[in-house]
């Protein structure tokens, strides 16, 4: 039998995975699958964390993938993922900051990541792949725009990637 953790353990444990919202739009279709399918894609993502109750958070990502045959709009997703955690034991709020904004999106992460690939395919595209994302790196970058007087939105990091 084991023993319950004692009360100032720190603990992070995963409660739910859901998808929250989730769209494709093909707005040139049927024509655009007569093109050559050479897109700019662009790949954004954002988060938000919201206190539910006492030790318990939810994260959501928010992934939007627009793909662009010169100014036109093959595609664009959106997968809204959330990810439901209990999280207690840290009595710095700083470091309870940093798991919401990089540890738990890393966690929520590779779930959108098979939403977004399954809706590109379902929308009749090639099969997409999104590319792992350190979400560490982006709060630190975070905390330093901040810190600098750069950064003015609250909530956690967010990236545009264009590929």
């Amino acid at each position: 039998m084991s023993e319950a953790p004692p009360a100032t353990a720190r603990q992070i444990l995963l409660q739910r995975i859901y998808l929250k919202d989730a769209s494709v739009e093909v707005p040139l279709a049927p024509q655009v699958f007569t093109r050559p399918w050479t897109p700019q894609v662009e790949v954004q993502i954002g988060t938000a964390t919201t206190q539910l109750e006492q030790n318990t958070y939810q994260v959501m990502l928010t992934v939007t993938v627009t793909a662009k045959l010169g100014d036109d709009v093959g595609f664009l997703v959106e997968v809204h993922q959330g990810g439901i955690f209990h999280i207690a034991g840290f009595s710095n709020d700083a470091e309870l900051q940093a798991v919401l904004a990089a540890y738990c999106p890393g966690v929520v992460f590779p779930f959108a990541r098979e939403a977004v690939a399954e809706l590109v395919q379902r929308g009749g595209f090639p099969p997409m792949l999104l590319q792992p994302i350190n979400f560490e790196a982006l709060y630190v970058e975070h905390l330093e725009r901040a810190r600098t007087g750069a950064a003015v939105a609250e909530g956690g990091p967010s990236v545009s990637i264009v590929q």
